[in-house]
């Protein structure tokens, strides 16, 4: 008998930091290994390369990053390690310092990962490539579509910053605002309702900047809001949500647009920052309380039950303890559904890091559970509000300890006991109650 030796795959793992745009990136690198070479595997497990997106929006974020390449050379001490992402870019020559780090490859880079890795054992491969940032203006599209536990893509529209908030390292990270074209994102689309999806999420660094084409300004008919109403004539997708955008762009046009829509849902995510007018004039935001409020209101006047996320940052310098307590009795005021609250993290080459004064880690953690503490009021004030109602359910497919989980369209969290026949579907049902871990029911 002949036995024929079959060539076995080099395990390679993928681990994602950070905002659903690193995700989205994560995977579209990751479809470019071949699957007759390499077997994708859990970055838990034992791996032949290791493959980090890092962010550096917090120090947190760092120092996560670092635990996870100590814990992939505990894994397997002679594995390959490449490092890509926002921290790849600011930081290249600090991180190919760290034990055990092999490759690291900034914005330019990250895309042709599959490039360097097949051919990491070339005695001219460098170990670092990193470009400067103002000269790089390529978009890179890229969407998720190989998870099989989620039946939702995340699809990248837009990239890069143009802003210059003063605490952010995101412009530094990822270059000047650009955009994919409104007709490469409908191929796109198309690509993933073929997959099966019901449900896209439209992602970007500052996505309401959307239109802007490789650093070049924005052309007539090829703004945000004119390809949403692209989108909504493509048959197959069941719902689009619109992702995080800065209040300043999220125009009266657009919340008209979602209120008549039968496929983008009355989700908004729209970042604040802080309540205080004094905090956001330091943080050179582009709007005072006065405007978010009124925001809010329109969007409340016209669909009465959207659910709207905000973005806080707690403890920026110049945010004393009166100024924190403005931030908490405006957000104790506004009608929003819940909050993503982030401790300020002193980052190098932005502005904010030379303010001498600073709020101390104690007020920070302080802070941060008050908000998180309303946060939650807020949540179950808005579930509460939706008892009683139909919502239209899609269920994920992952079963978690005996449950499925989904999300109404107005982004409620529902569970029930596991059922493999609700995997991938949309489900009307009425909402009955809250449970005790703080999801929804369903009759």
């Amino acid at each position: 008998m002949n036995l024929v030796k079959t060539k076995s795959l080099t395990k390679i793992a993928f681990k994602t930091l950070g905002c659903k745009l690193n995700f989205t990136e994560t995977e579209q690198i990751a479809k470019k290994f071949r699957l007759d070479a390499y077997q994708r595997v859990d970055p838990n497990e034992i791996a032949d390369i290791y493959v980090f997106n890092t962010c550096s929006v917090t120090e947190n974020a760092d120092k996560k990053f670092k635990n996870l390449v100590s814990k992939a050379n505990k894994l397997n001490k002679n594995a390959f390690i490449a490092v890509i992402g926002c921290y790849a870019q600011l930081k290249t020559s600090e991180i190919s310092k760290i034990e055990g780090v092999d490759l690291v490859l900034g914005a330019s880079e990250k895309f042709n990962l599959d490039l360097f890795i097949n051919n990491r054992n070339e005695k001219n491969i460098s170990k670092t490539y990193s470009c400067s940032i103002e000269s790089f203006k390529k978009f890179n599209s890229s969407f998720s579509d190989t998870n099989s536990s989620r039946t939702r893509s995340f699809l990248k529209i837009q990239d890069g910053c143009d802003y210059k908030c003063t605490y952010c390292t995101i412009p530094l990270a990822r270059g000047q605002s650009r955009s994919d074209s409104i007709e490469n994102v409908v191929k796109n689309v198309k690509k993933i309702v073929s997959k099966g999806f019901k449900e896209i999420v439209l992602t970007g660094i500052n996505l309401g900047d959307f239109g802007n084409l490789n650093g070049k300004l924005k052309e007539k008919n090829n703004g945000l809001i004119d390809l949403l109403n692209e989108l909504e004539n493509i048959a197959g997708v069941k719902r689009y949500r619109i992702s995080s955008i800065e209040p300043n762009l999220l125009s009266d046009e657009i919340i008209e647009f979602v209120f008549h829509s039968k496929k983008f849902l009355p989700h908004f995510h729209i970042p604040l920052q802080s309540g205080s007018d004094q905090v956001l004039r330091d943080m050179k935001r582009r709007y005072n309380s006065t405007f978010y409020l009124n925001l809010i209101s329109k969007i409340k006047k016209v669909m009465p039950n959207a659910s709207i996320g905000v973005d806080v940052i707690v403890g920026f310098p110049t945010e004393t303890y009166d100024k924190f307590l403005d931030t908490y009795n405006f957000l104790n005021n506004l009608d929003v559904s819940y909050f993503h609250v982030f401790k300020y993290s002193d980052r190098e080459h932005t502005f904010s890091f030379d303010i001498i004064n600073k709020v101390s880690e104690k007020d920070k953690i302080t802070r941060s559970q008050v908000l998180r503490d309303l946060s939650l009021k807020k949540k179950s004030t808005f579930y509460k509000d939706n008892i009683n109602k139909p919502h239209n359910i899609l269920w994920e497919s992952e079963n978690k300890k005996g449950y499925i989980h989904g999300f109404t369209s107005n982004y409620i969290k529902v569970r029930q006991f596991w059922d493999p026949l609700l995997v991938n579907s949309i489900q009307k049902k009425y909402l009955s109650g809250i449970d005790n871990d703080g999801y929804a029911r369903i009759d």
